[in-house]
């Protein structure tokens, strides 16, 4: 879900899709679309549904999920200002493969999907750096799958936390805040595991006095103690 280094080129995941574009390119594709805002928990596309647009979020986070047949929602990506979502579907014209929700306030600018890849043709630069963008995702996706096949829920967890700390933390007098208000079970469907499972962990962390927890608020006081439980170096924070 984070961020990933990727050694011998390429962009980080990261980096959202306008920070790649020169600034005429991304006002001109921004000055095609309509403003919407969202409300927090307010599903910004839904899975299933048919394509008829993409989304250029402005401003606020959201979260992408996809549910199984058995009713386990996945938690696939964060998603923030800069990001596009809905592209996929948009290209293909296949029905959307996830939902996006926003996790606060979200203000975002909608492009029509003709207009979207109308667009796309009449500048290839853009084009060019879509593709990238495609690119980085998946590669850092495959590469923390490979991570994640040979740790333990514990582990991942650990690792989870670490990222979200270096992506998404606010350092305070009392540790690393996250920024981004994630419920346990939106945790949990970041690493495959249950609900009770991160209850579990996330005891254990306070009892070591790693993390301090709230209702969707989690700080990280000792990144040192998750460090230790991913078995990992990671970014100092």
């Amino acid at each position: 879900m984070a961020g990933t280094y990727l050694p011998g080129g390429g962009l980080d995941d990261q980096v959202p899709f306008l920070a790649r574009l020169e600034r005429e390119d991304r006002s001109a594709l921004l000055a095609l679309g309509n403003e919407l805002r969202f409300g927090p928990r307010v599903a910004l596309l839904h899975e299933r549904e048919p394509s008829s647009h993409v989304l250029l979020i402005v401003q606020g986070w959201s979260k992408v999920t996809a549910a199984a047949p058995n009713g386990y929602e996945a938690l696939l990506a964060l998603r923030g200002p800069g990001d596009i979502v809905g592209e996929s579907a948009a290209l293909t014209g296949r029905p959307r493969s996830a939902t996006v929700t926003a996790l606060e306030p979200v203000r975002a600018v909608a492009v029509q999907r003709d207009t979207f890849t109308d667009f796309l043709a009449r500048f290839p630069a853009v084009s060019f750096a879509l593709l990238g963008l495609t690119s980085d995702r998946t590669r850092a996706a495959d590469q923390r799958r490979l991570e994640f096949a040979s740790m333990s829920v514990r582990e991942r967890f650990a690792v989870l936390l670490l990222d979200l700390a270096r992506t998404h933390g606010r350092h305070t007098d009392e540790g690393i805040e996250l920024s981004v208000p994630l419920s346990k079970q939106e945790l949990a469907g970041s690493v495959g595991a249950s609900r009770e499972m991160v209850q579990r962990l996330l005891k254990e962390l306070r009892t070591r006095g790693a993390v301090v927890t709230g209702r969707r608020a989690l700080l990280i006081a000792r990144p040192d103690v998750l460090r230790r439980i991913a078995g990992a170096e990671h970014p100092d924070m």
